[in-house]
């Protein structure tokens, strides 16, 4: 595990890891960072991973907004077919939000994100 790996201890005693992955670093294609975000959440399991948060910006050079935008479409689709729990976007995730509150409950080191109520729009976390 890296540095950008915490562990979370749930509320009812469900465990699991938060991860933090920079799908933007270097810039990919739209395709690749759908295969970076495939990737990390096909073998989160493996890893106890139990909510991913994928940094991918939020369109201020012009790739960012076309990654964001894709990959929250996949995210509709992984969800559709069961294959994540959830998933939350950067401007919602607040202790206001249903669904980050139920997150919670999965992985209690999301009360401690250093985005929680930023309204980060650069951000997405999975629940898996």
């Amino acid at each position: 595990m890296d540095l950008s790996t915490s562990l979370c201890l749930g509320v009812a005693k469900i465990g699991g890891i938060l991860r933090e992955i920079n799908i933007k670093s270097d810039m990919p294609t739209v395709d690749d960072a759908i295969r970076r975000i495939t990737y990390n959440i096909k073998n989160a399991a493996a890893f106890g991973v139990s909510a991913i948060k994928f940094i991918h910006g939020y369109g201020s050079s012009g790739k960012g907004g076309a990654i964001r935008t894709e990959a929250r479409k996949y995210l509709d689709r992984q969800k559709a077919h069961g294959y994540i729990k959830d998933y939350i976007i950067g401007e919602d995730f607040s202790i206001f939000d249903e669904a980050t509150r139920s997150a919670f409950t999965v992985c209690d080191s999301l009360r401690r994100d250093k985005d929680i109520e930023r309204h980060n729009n650069g951000i997405t976390i999975v629940i898996l």
